[in-house]
């Protein structure tokens, strides 16, 4: 077989005919640049820089140093991971069998022109659109169509980019590729319609948080500044300023830039441990998960089996024939599996005979075959293939599989086997015992889950005893409750069995994807594992797929994280980065919100109170780098592999708020008396922002508990920091001399906010301790209702 030419590939790839994807995981650099730069909050700092210079106040423009040094840093931060995860994925990326000059070449699929002739083999997702030109395949379009049924293609059928080949051979030839094939076009309808469902729930949290903010700091910026200006009577530049300082207060300038530094870091993090991130919603939601579906083999096992053993069933017939028949077997299908692969290294003498039929491996009724003059030869599963002899053969087929091996039935029939359920009597010829090395990191890893509350469901197409031992060996609690899947013949069944059973053994690929669905349906978040196209469906519908690199091409490519050298072991590292995020972000973002919730509280209470707002954006930005920029930096990046527990925004705000009401309280409460005293407004501006600056302290002392070196080593250098500011830069941010007055109540104040703020948290803790024990009773309770219920 020829293919095109060199200069016909070239002549195409001149004119624009190539594969190039629609789209692509990771951004270009050109839209890392504009989407940090060109935001909603930048328009916004941009337009208060504007009027600080109008008004002639240059030394308040210090603020934009951090926006510029933020904007910066996100940007670096994302080339950076974008390279490194380009460098992970291109390197690693499945080739594509290709005719060219008359040689089989393997070709990125980037590469590909139209015209191209293919070869598609078992787990190959199909590049572009295609047309069988020889062979046979068996395909699964359930991704674009939604139909899990097996279509059959052979010469002249055409295949849908995007589909995967489930077993057979054939080659084709692309009649459409790019952004012409079917699948490019599906997917840019479908980014449209579903860009926002990719994100994590933080993330969305965030989003939401942002746009509220983001819609009320212009009224109340303009509300301000008609009250300073037109109701007091200041002047335009001191208007200006006022106005200025309370939104620069309620903007979180850092906190979305933060929590997309956090993700960026940790992909950047996994990849170096070979970890593919192709989501990064995956980072969260993995931390979150509750419940791990895991295939045996691959997963649990190495993925590889050897022949252990095999059992004449006929005396009839002498061993050394039998071995031949299973070659001839072995022989006529393809290496396309782990299983066709072991059997072809084991059995390696057949008779020559050349094959009438071949049906390749059916995963809905778990056998292949192959037809020959006088009959076909049959292997798969004994429950699927023995038909009425099973029964005499289900003790011995039970044993092996509690010793952990995988058992086939190799049997002749006069049936020819294309796919469907075997009608006629068969007579069974042997019972062929293959086995899975246990992966040596499994117990550890499975240990580690147990250990953290995250419950595992093995998933498997072999015997359920077998699979069950498996288990065991891999110290995964709640091994010994095992099912048949072939029992579960309704959704409810399924969503009983769930509840009840740990392994699931001769499960179809859509009874896959109704046991991911019954856990989501019970409030689970689950977690999927697999490397096989019959994995696929169910990777599609968890909340987390993570895939096998050393499986099936389609299953890497449906997944939202790829362990590229197939080592299950790399689970907890990344549960744990996961945790890292979600943890680390959740304090940083209890610092951003204590700024924000004291100024808008502060800035409503100058509006209604019509007093001056006390602070500058200079002292605004002082506070914020050394209480919340710099500290939020070095929190976010730190190892925290604590359990996730509850709601984001409410792990956050049962933080921020009581800590934004008290320094509110200390804040408004050291301005009404600063008027009653008559104290001068930069003594109270100076006043203020001590106050602030304490708050802001004591709030990152108690997010950064517990206080190891490293945070206390923070907080000291961050205390001096801002100190050496305010006493030897104390003009450029505002600060000026104070008498005593103001100073014995700056101390006032400082004493008393210290104190509620250390007893307001003693109160919401026990609250929340109180309503944690009530939850947990009734989360008992009902799990024991459930359980009667059973």
């Amino acid at each position: 077989m020829a293919g095109l030419t060199t200069r016909e590939v070239q002549d195409r790839a001149a004119r624009g005919l190539t594969n190039e994807a629609a789209d692509t995981s990771t951004k270009s650099v050109s839209e890392i640049v504009r989407g940090n730069i060109l935001t909603y909050f930048n328009l916004i700092f941009t337009v208060l820089a504007a009027l600080l210079i109008l008004a002639g106040s240059f030394k308040d423009l210090s603020f934009m140093l951090i926006v510029l040094a933020n904007t910066g840093i996100g940007i670096w931060q994302e080339i950076r991971s974008k390279n490194t995860l380009d460098q992970l994925k291109f390197g690693s990326m499945p080739r594509v069998s290709v005719w060219r000059d008359g040689v089989l070449r393997q070709v990125p699929p980037d590469e590909l022109v139209l015209d191209d002739w293919i070869l598609l083999r078992s787990g190959n997702q199909i590049p572009a659109d295609a047309e069988v030109e020889e062979g046979a395949l068996q395909v699964n379009e359930s991704l674009l169509t939604g139909e899990s049924d097996e279509i059959e293609k052979g010469p002249g059928d055409p295949l849908m980019s995007g589909s995967f080949v489930v077993s057979g051979e054939a080659t084709a030839r692309l009649t459409a590729v790019g952004k012409d094939a079917y699948i490019s076009r599906l997917t840019k309808e479908a980014t449209k319609q579903s860009k926002h469902d990719s994100r994590s729930q933080m993330v969305r949290l965030l989003d939401r948080l942002v746009l509220v903010i983001g819609i009320l700091i212009i009224p109340i910026g303009g509300l301000l500044f008609y009250q300073q200006m037109f109701v007091r009577g200041l002047g335009f530049r001191d208007s200006i300023i006022a106005m200025v300082a309370a939104v620069l207060g309620m903007i979180p300038e850092g906190l979305y830039m933060m929590a997309s530094i956090a993700m960026v870091v940790s992909a950047m993090r996994l990849a170096k441990h070979k970890v593919l991130v192709q989501n990064m919603r995956c980072i969260e939601t993995l931390a979150r998960v509750d419940v791990l579906c895991v295939d045996k083999t691959g997963t649990i096992t190495e993925n590889e089996m050897k022949v252990a053993g095999m059992d004449p069933l006929r005396q009839d017939i002498d061993r050394e024939d039998l071995e031949l028949f299973v070659g001839d077997l072995a022989a006529a299908m393809s290496r396309d599996n782990i299983t066709m692969a072991a059997l072809q290294d084991h059995f390696t003498e057949h008779s020559g005979r050349r094959p009438q039929a071949v049906c390749p491996f059916s995963s809905r009724y778990k056998y292949s075959g192959v037809t020959f003059e006088d009959g076909s030869f049959v292997l798969g599963a004994p429950e699927y293939v023995l038909g009425n002899a099973y029964g005499n053969l289900a003790e011995q087929v039970d044993e092996k599989g509690r010793d952990g091996c995988r058992v086939l039935a190799f049997v002749f029939t006069r049936e020819i086997p294309e796919g469907q359920p075997l009608s006629l009597p068969v007579t069974p010829l042997a019972l062929i015992y293959l086995e899975n090395p246990i992966r040596e990191a499994a117990p550890d890893t499975f240990r580690f889950f147990a250990e953290n509350g995250v419950d595992v469901k093995v998933i498997s197409g072999d015997n359920p005893v077998t699979v069950s031992n498996v288990a065991k060996k891999a110290q995964i609690a709640g091994a010994e409750d095992y099912v048949d899947a072939r029992t579960l013949e309704t959704p409810a069944d399924v969503e009983k069995a769930v509840k009840r059973y740990t392994v699931f053994g001769r499960v179809t690929p859509d009874q896959k994807r109704q046991i991911v669905r019954a856990l989501k349906k019970q409030g689970r978040t689950v977690g999927m594992t697999g490397d096989g196209v019959n994995d696929i469906l169910a990777l599609r519908d968890a909340d987390t797929s993570i895939a096998m690199a050393s499986g099936s091409e389609a299953a890497s490519n449906a997944a939202q994280l790829v362990l590229m050298d197939s080592d299950f072991g790399r689970m907890p590292q990344v549960v744990a980065e996961g945790r890292r995020v979600v943890n680390n972000i959740t304090k940083t973002a209890v610092l951003y919100l204590t700024k924000n919730i004291f100024s808008f509280l502060l800035a409503m209470f100058s509006v209604v109170s019509v007093l001056q707002y006390p602070l500058t954006p200079s002292q605004i930005t002082l506070i914020s780098m050394f209480t919340i920029g710099i500290p939020a930096f070095v929190l976010s990046l730190e190892p925290n592999r604590d359990r996730i527990e509850g709601n984001f925004l409410w792990n956050v705000f049962r933080t921020s708020l009581p800590a934004g009401i008290t320094v509110f309280a200390a804040v408004s409460g050291l301005v009404v008396f600063g008027q009653i005293l008559h104290i001068s407004q930069p003594s109270v501006s100076t006043a203020a922002s001590g106050l602030v600056a304490l708050g802001e302290f004591l709030i990152l002392a108690k997010v950064s508990q517990p206080m190891n070196r490293l945070h206390l080593g923070m907080m000291v250098v961050m205390v001096a920091g801002f100190w050496y500011m305010i006493v030897f830069h104390y003009d450029l941010f505002g600060i000026s001399a104070m008498n005593l007055v103001c100073v014995m109540l700056m101390i006032l104040f400082l004493l008393a906010m210290e104190a509620v703020f250390r007893y307001f948290y003693l109160f919401t803790d026990f609250c929340g301790s109180f309503l944690t024990k009530r939850g947990r009773a009734a989360r008992r309770e009902a799990k024991r209702a459930a359980e009667e219920e059973q």
